[in-house]
C-alpha cells in the first residue's frame, strides 16, 4: 500500500521577521528535497535532550530538576569517566540524559567548546549537548544524511566520548555547537541507552524522594508539564544557516520569526511535523540579534543575546516547560508555582510577565548553578497557540541580559585580580 507523503511546508507561516532570498529559496528546496527522500517520514519526535555537569554537580542538578520539573530520577548509568542519570517523566515526552564527568582534568571536544568563551570556560564541562531523535530505520538515516554531506561520529570515538552505543551522532553544528543524535526504537518499546553498568544510586534517589516530597507539599506536583521548547542563542550572522540546519537534520517545519526590535533581535521558532503538541516533541527555538556585536558603538542598540553567545558561546539558553491552565488557591497557576517555588530560595529574574488577556503568561528563573541553564515557565489560556507577545519576549530577554551582564563584570574581575 502506498503511504502518503509528509509534506512539510504546508503549515501557516507565523511572525513578521524579513528573510533573506537565500533563506526563503532553501527553505523551499531543503524541505521539498527531505520530504522526498522519505527522511521526513522516518525521523520522529526528540527521544531525550543531553545535558553534561562538572564534577560534583549532577546530584544537586536532579534535585534541582526534580522540585523544579515533572521528571523523576530513573537510573543512572556508570562508565569508567561519567555517570549517566537517567530521568524520565513518561514513554510520551522526552527524558533528561544528565551526564557528570568523574575526573576534573578530562578533556574532550564537549570541553572545549566552552573553554574559550569567558563564562562558559568557569563551569568547563557544564553544557548543553544536544538532542536524540527518535527514527524507523537508524542505518537509513545516517547514510541519507552523509549523502547530504553531514558528517557523524564513528562508533570508536562513540565509545571513547563514553556515549550511548545505540546512538548515531553528529558532529557538534557550527552554528549551535550542539549536536544531534539518532535512536532507532519502534514505539512499542521502551527507551533504553547503550551504556556502562546500570543502577539505582541510593545518593540520587534520596535528593529526588526528597525533592518530590517537598513539590507534593508545596501543591505543584501537578501543576508543571513536560517541557514546551528549547530556546539557544546564536550569533546574528547564523540565524538563517542554524534554523536551516536543524530542518534538514530533523522532521521539523518552519513555524515562522518575530522580529524584537526593543532588544535588537529575532525569535525563531521550529515545530515537529509528526507531534502538533509540544509535550511530546518540544518546539525547537532560536534567537539572534539583529545586528553583530562590532557595530553596537555605532548604533548604540541593545545587544543582551549577542552578549550572552559571545560570552558562553552559542548554546542552549532555556528550557521551557507548560504550565496547566487553571488558578490555584485564588492565583492563576503560574503565579503560585513560582511563589512556591521562590519560597525554597530559587531565584526568578522578574515578575511573571503577561496577561490572561495577552493569551499567556511567562517568567524565566535565574540560571542554574549546576548547568547554566535557565527554566522558563509558560502558561496558557484558552486556545492560545503561541510561544510569546513580543513585549513578554523583550521583557525576558532583557532581564536574562541585565544576570548575564552581572556574570560578565563578575569573571573580568576574576582575571584581573
Amino acid at each position: 500500500m502506498h503511504r502518503k507523503m509528509t509534506e512539510s511546508l504546508i503549515f501557516p507561516r507565523q511572525g513578521d521577521k524579513q528573510n533573506s532570498d537565500f533563506f526563503e529559496e532553501y527553505l523551499v528546496r531543503l524541505l521539498e528535497e527531505r520530504d522526498h527522500s522519505g527522511l521526513t517520514d522516518i525521523i520522529h519526535e526528540i527521544e531525550a535532550i543531553m545535558i553534561t555537569v562538572d564534577p560534583g554537580h549532577s546530584i544537586r542538578y536532579i534535585g534541582e530538576l526534580s522540585l523544579m520539573t515533572p521528571y523523576h530520577y530513573l537510573v543512572t548509568l556508570e562508565s569508567e569517566d561519567h555517570w549517566t542519570h537517567i530521568l524520565r517523566v513518561d514513554m510520551n515526552s522526552p527524558d533528561f540524559l544528565v551526564r557528570e564527568v568523574k575526573d576534573p582534568s578530562i578533556q574532550g571536544v564537549f570541553r572545549s567548546l566552552n573553554e574559550i568563551y569567558p563564562i562558559g570556560m568557569r563551569k568547563p564541562n557544564s553544557r548543553y549537548m544536544g538532542e536524540i531523535l527518535r527514527v524507523d530505520n537508524l542505518h537509513e538515516v545516517v547514510e541519507k544524511q552523509k549523502e547530504r554531506e553531514f558528517r557523524f561520529f564513528s562508533q570508536d570515538q562513540i565509545r571513547r566520548m563514553q556515549l550511548p552505543g545505540n546512538l548515531a551522532i553528529s558532529k557538534p553544528s557550527p552554528y549551535t555547537h550542539n549536536i544531534v543524535s539518532y535512536m532507532e526504537r519502534p514505539l512499542d518499546q521502551i527507551r533504553t541507552y547503550a551504556l556502562g553498568v546500570s543502577a539505582i544510586r541510593d545518593d540520587v534517589q534520596e535528593v529526588y524522594l526528597a525533592a518530590k516530597s517537598m513539590q507534593k507539599e508545596l501543591g505543584i506536583n501537578d501543576l508543571i508539564m513536560p517541557i514546551d521548547h528549547l530556546a539557544t542563542r546564536i550569533y546574528s550572522q547564523n540565524r538563517e544557516v542554524a534554523i536551516l540546519e536543524w530542518l534538514s537534520l530533523s522532521s521539523y517545519y518552519y513555524w515562522g520569526s518575530y522580529d524584537i526590535t526593543d532588544q535588537n533581535s529575532s525569535t525563531n521558532v521550529t515545530k515537529s511535523v509528526h507531534c502538533p503538541n509540544e509535550m511530546q516533541s518540544p518546539a525547537k527555538v532560536f534567537t539572534a540579534n539583529n545586528t553583530p556585536y562590532f557595530v553596537n558603538h555605532l548604533e548604540k542598540l541593545p545587544s543582551p543575546t549577542e552578549t550572552f553567545v559571545r560570552n558562553y558561546g552559542p548554546r542552549l539558553h532555556h528550557i521551557a516547560l507548560a504550565v496547566a491552565d487553571g488558578e490555584r488557591n485564588g492565583m492563576e497557576n503560574i503565579d503560585y508555582v513560582v511563589k512556591q517555588i521562590a519560597s525554597q530560595g530559587r531565584d526568578f529574574l522578574l515578575d511573571v510577565i503577561g496577561s490572561k488577556d495577552d493569551g499567556l503568561k511567562q517568567i524565566f528563573s535565574s540560571a542554574s548553578e549546576h548547568s547554566s541553564l535557565i527554566i522558563e515557565y509558560v502558561q496558557r489560556f484558552g486556545d492560545f497557540n503561541g510561544f510569546f507577545t513580543k513585549h513578554n519576549v523583550a521583557e525576558l530577554t532583557h532581564a536574562a541580559g541585565v544576570e548575564e551582564e552581572l556574570l560578565e563584570m563578575q569573571a573580568e574581575s576574576e582575571i584581573t585580580h
